[in-house]
């Protein structure tokens, strides 16, 4: 128990009869009379303040927590007692997490259930710890502050942003996909499922026109087919040096990461399959593509704790093995990063050869320090300094980009916040367009 100022300014009080008892003897007798009766009240408060056994305390949040993303813990207080109470908590979150509320305070009324919330925020992924609970309330009579922890102790782990994925199935279901910055395309192609009739367009092939129903309607008519769902879709993420450096305190390989799991979570939607592949200077994991959401729940366990390698990734290593893996022509995405031309020449010679069987796009995130530094104005030779190596190295960049569209791989180099919108409307373009 803590004492209260409240308590302590009445234990003061008595100091003012036995000052004077040096004058007036009785004095003293009223000084502990005076005790006695505030023994008796801190007595009398210890009696009817509710102890800690009569709080129950629980943590509530979900199995997954999502690494850079606001996650809600929730901390259930039931007071079993017949007194409210007045208290502050503090929940012991891993340290490691980023908070929005160290102390939450409030009025626990008797006999009811108070919800605390508040939100974490992980910037990496892996294993961590939650501690117990501390509660601190008054008591009844503003004596003294009764502290309880509770120990509820629970391990936790920290996996890509699995909220991003319930986010999109619930903006799917209620067709609100253009709130994500999401197309919603209806796959129409070159297939083979009839899927529906309409008016002839100069746009479309001769052979489309579906005579039976013109010669019936008298103007021409098309016919449209689905495109089939039975196509692949591979993703390769590089896990070496390139990919650790930090962009708003996430790293670049924890948005490749965040990315990679919606794009397949979308594509196992589709109906297509998906599979995925990591690699730095050798193979890391591999999931051979499949249907089904099992699927990404196998890669959301596979990439939950990828590491980070401080190596250069091997790009033929990591393409050979696919290649040999891989036999049908797939939509392979590559996620990496590029620097230097001469450095980037390994990655444009194995992409160049992945195209002469899969599609293959090559995605990058750009540097936004860069993209700065090279439009910002200059006002000393420090800064002209500055701008021009930026220049240079977004100059070399575009170079490296525009060489690997010659070589028939497709690109996309954006932004880490508009990285997953790309990557999926990417995605559903080549898909309705009938490349994959």
């Amino acid at each position: 128990m803590i004492p209260t100022r409240r308590l302590l300014i009445l234990l003061l009080l008595a100091a003012v009869p036995l000052a004077g008892a040096s004058l007036l003897p009785l004095l003293i007798w009223l000084a502990l009379v005076y005790l006695a009766a505030v023994l008796v009240l801190v007595a009398s408060d210890v009696w009817l303040t509710p102890g800690p056994e009569r709080i129950e305390v629980e943590r509530l949040h979900d199995n997954r927590l999502s690494i850079g993303a606001d996650n809600l813990i929730t901390v259930l207080l039931a007071n079993r007692s017949q007194r409210p109470l007045s208290f502050t908590l503090r929940d012991e979150y891993p340290y490691q997490f980023v908070s929005d509320a160290s102390f939450i305070s409030g009025v626990l009324p008797a006999y009811e259930i108070f919800e605390a919330r508040y939100h974490v925020r992980p910037n990496q992924r892996g294993d961590y710890r939650f501690g117990g609970v501390v509660l601190r309330y008054r008591s009844l009579f503003q004596t003294f502050v009764r502290q309880a922890r509770y120990k509820l102790d629970a391990d936790v782990k920290v996996y890509p942003n699995v909220l991003e994925v319930r986010k999109y199935d619930l903006l799917a279901r209620k067709g609100l996909l253009f709130e994500l910055g999401l197309r919603q395309a209806r796959i129409f192609g070159s297939g083979t499922e009839f899927e529906r009739l309409r008016d002839y367009t100069t746009d479309d092939e001769f052979r489309r026109i579906n005579w039976k129903a013109t010669a019936r309607r008298g103007k021409a008519i098309a016919a449209e087919y689905e495109t089939e769902r039975s196509q692949f879709v591979m993703c390769a993420i590089d896990t070496g040096r390139l990919m650790r450096p930090p962009i708003a305190n996430l790293a670049k390989m924890d948005y490749v990461i965040n990315t990679s799991l919606l794009l397949s979570y979308v594509t196992v939607l589709k109906g297509d399959h998906v599979g995925l592949l990591t690699f730095a200077d050798d193979v890391g994991s591999y999931l051979a593509p499949k249907r089904g959401k099992g699927q990404f729940y196998r890669m959301l366990e596979a990439l939950y704790n990828v590491p980070f390698e401080p190596v250069e990734a091997d790009y033929g290593r990591a393409l050979g093995y696919l290649s040999l893996k891989q036999k049908r022509r797939s939509l392979v995405v590559v996620f990496t990063d590029l620097v230097t031309l001469d450095a980037a020449r390994p990655l444009i010679a194995n992409m160049a050869r992945l195209a002469q069987r899969h599609l293959p796009l090559c995605v990058t995130i750009s540097d936004p320090n860069i993209t700065r530094l090279a439009g910002q104005e200059t006002q000393n030779s420090n800064d002209v300094y500055q701008r021009a190596v930026a220049e240079m190295l977004l100059d070399e960049r575009q170079i490296i980009l525009d060489t690997l569209n010659r070589s028939g791989v497709l690109t996309l180099d954006v932004p880490a916040d508009k990285l997953t919108v790309s990557v999926i409307n990417t995605y559903l373009e080549l898909k309705e367009r009938g490349k994959l």
